[in-house]
């Protein structure tokens, strides 16, 4: 009997090729005959894990929003072992949302595709409010933690200026994904952006 983590890589796999493609081709151009062959597997066997492209979609965006998890995490906590400034641990976890190397272009564009899908799709348009809110959460948590800690004045929105900061990083996400990531430096122009929350932080 197949190990559920033989089941688990084999879905990775597809979700991956899925990915690859969609980063490349965009969301209609991608096929499972297509994905069969990036993935050097069957479209029968794509077919026993998938119903179609949006349930593919809905894996691959969780894939990828598992794996920048991941990364934040290991931010979160080497920053906190350095004993960073709150404002520089966020700054280094956001930076993780932008499209500045392979791994992350392809996370970009998955969450560009299901964005588009989304407008047109229920299901998909919850996930997409899900992701949106916890990374929502997460920056609205640490702009708390930075109230408690002196790095923000207590009369500051937390919600809000949450809100404007993670707009700042899809706006730089969009810029380098167009220009390149060597066309200018989007950690740089993040900076003053969270500085202005974090103002007890120089």
């Amino acid at each position: 009997m197949p190990r559920v983590a033989d089941h688990d890589q084999r879905r990775a796999q597809i979700a991956r090729a899925f990915q690859r493609l969609l980063a490349t081709e965009g969301f209609a151009g991608v096929s499972f005959s297509r994905v069969a062959t990036e993935a050097g597997i069957s479209v029968g066997l794509i077919q026993h894990y998938f119903a179609g492209k949006d349930a593919l979609l809905h894996f691959a965006y969780e894939d990828a929003t598992r794996r920048l998890g991941e990364r934040v995490r290991v931010r979160v906590r080497d920053g906190e072992a350095a004993r960073l400034p709150i404002a520089e641990v966020l700054l280094d976890s956001l930076v993780e949302l932008l499209p500045l190397d392979d791994e992350r272009d392809v996370e970009y564009r998955v969450r560009q595709g299901l964005q588009a899908q989304a407008l047109h799709h229920a299901g998909l348009a919850e996930v997409a409010r899900q992701a949106g809110g916890a990374i929502l959460d997460y920056v609205t948590k640490v702009i708390q933690d930075g109230v408690e800690r002196g790095e923000v004045e207590p009369g500051v929105d937390a919600v809000l200026a949450a809100r404007t900061i993670l707009a700042t990083v899809q706006g730089l996400a969009d810029q380098v994904a167009l220009s390149g990531a060597d066309a200018f430096s989007a950690r740089d122009a993040l900076r003053p952006v969270i500085a202005a929350v974090f103002t007890g932080h120089r």
